[in-house]
């Protein structure tokens, strides 16, 4: 194949960390302080780089509410039983012990750019020289949507539980009704995904799948009301698992905006009509975290903060010293953990230069400023796909853009491809949090 997987999957997460060589050993005697909010694949690696980089001379705060984090990468295994969220979850024993990363439980409340401070919930304020926010997502509210009963599980942890048991609690000819949020959203191949997840589930034990074959009578579904036009990522593969290898299951919509939700009756109205399942589960559209459209690095009426790419400041003059990476920036790239990871890389090198005196716009590095996405998808319990792109910076558009040739898919789902997404996933976890 022209791209090579094992390479590509497995070594991308440190792909970027040559920017930083040759930088200063040790920087100012005061040292930068950077802020870091948000303790998950963005937050975690900038805070990390920040201090292996600088050899400990940048002084990094974390400011993180929960103990762990629970990956929602592999999340969808939850769903099988083949993983637990326990065998997800990830704390910052590596960060404070090995990097003397400074990380505080606390919520942050606002930031005032002004006056370079972050405002938390219970620990007062904060000065930075660099504030990095990597808070992730927020949820659209949805008319009667009680994510008590009707759990998106888009966020990993207890609401997985809760789908993963209403799940197994299905009758084995039961519905399973699935929504897939108006693009951009966390994980473009992610709902699909668990599409195919639930539907393996229901059909080998319903026993339309499996060595004896399919019965074609008693069959479960899985409805996928997509508010798309069509499929977001991997086309080929999932409509080829959609209308072959699951057909008798699966029914996909596309063209299905989600309305109203009734969680008591478990009914999701949508653009499409209005479906009922045994078990609903409804993803709402995405749009940054609160602190950023509330401290108003959204701009009026956005949904994503706007960054420059070369570095992933804001571009709002209202807020210097500020960077958002990850899910809640707003460059176009996919939302993605593998993909938050290298930008955290490119953020740290920034800011690096910038506390050291040096441009982060060299042409050395505007010339070679790639960032990287990659990920696996389980199509059945034993198979799986993979995914991969590499953007590159565009100088003449000031963005990042698809670099030519890079957009690899799996020809087709394999076993081979289920063993290396565990290779690919310890990887990244490693680089991440360990």
């Amino acid at each position: 194949m022209p791209l090579k997987r094992r390479t590509i999957m497995l070594s991308l997460p440190a792909a970027v960390a040559g920017l930083s060589l040759g930088l200063p050993r040790g920087l100012a005697a005061s040292p930068h302080h950077v802020v870091v909010v948000g303790g998950g694949f963005a937050g975690s690696t900038v805070a990390k780089y920040l201090r292996m980089w600088s050899n400990g001379g940048i002084a990094v705060t974390l400011i993180e509410p929960r103990e762990q984090h629970v990956s929602c990468i592999m999340s969808n295994l939850v769903l099988n039983g083949q993983l637990s969220v326990e065998d997800l979850s990830f704390g910052y024993e590596a960060l404070t012990g090995k990097y003397g990363v400074n990380v505080v439980r606390d919520r942050a409340r606002s930031i005032d750019g002004a006056n370079q401070r972050l405002q938390l919930m219970n620990s007062g304020s904060l000065a930075y020289d660099s504030l990095v926010v990597a808070t992730g997502i927020s949820f659209d509210p949805v008319d009667g949507l009680d994510t008590r009963k009707t759990p998106h599980a888009w966020i990993a942890g207890p609401q997985t539980s809760l789908l993963r048991q209403q799940i197994r609690d299905m009758p084995d000819d039961g519905t399973f009704v699935m929504t897939i949020p108006q693009a951009p959203y966390r994980c473009p191949p992610g709902p699909y995904e668990r599409a195919c997840l639930v539907a393996d589930i229901l059909g080998r034990r319903s026993g339309i799948l499996g060595d004896g074959g399919r019965s074609g009578t008693g069959a479960p579904r899985v409805v996928v009301l997509d508010a798309n036009p069509g499929i977001q990522a991997e086309r080929e593969t999932f409509s080829r698992a959609f209308q072959g290898l699951y057909g008798d299951i699966v029914e996909y919509i596309p063209d299905a905006t989600v309305v109203a939700v009734d969680s008591d009756a478990r009914e999701v109205t949508t653009t499409r009509g209005t479906y009922r399942g045994d078990v609903l589960n409804v993803i709402p559209r995405h749009s940054a975290h609160g602190l950023l459209t509330t401290s108003g690095l959204t701009g009026a009426g956005g949904r994503w903060a706007s960054v420059d790419p070369v570095t992933y400041g804001s571009i709002l003059q209202d807020f210097p010293g500020v960077y958002v990476i990850g899910d809640a920036q707003g460059t176009g790239q996919p939302k993605s953990g593998h993909m938050a990871n290298s930008q955290a890389k490119i953020c740290a090198d920034a800011i690096l230069r910038s506390a050291a005196g040096l441009s982060p716009y060299t042409e050395e590095r505007l010339n070679n400023l790639t960032t990287n996405s990659a990920c696996f998808s389980p199509i059945t319990r034993s198979e799986a796909s993979w995914l991969t792109a590499v953007f590159r910076y565009d100088r003449a558009a000031g963005a990042m853009t698809l670099a030519p040739g890079s957009l690899g898919e799996a020809h087709r789902w394999n076993s081979e491809n289920y063993r290396d997404m565990f290779d690919w996933s310890r990887n990244l976890f490693a680089d991440t949090f360990g």
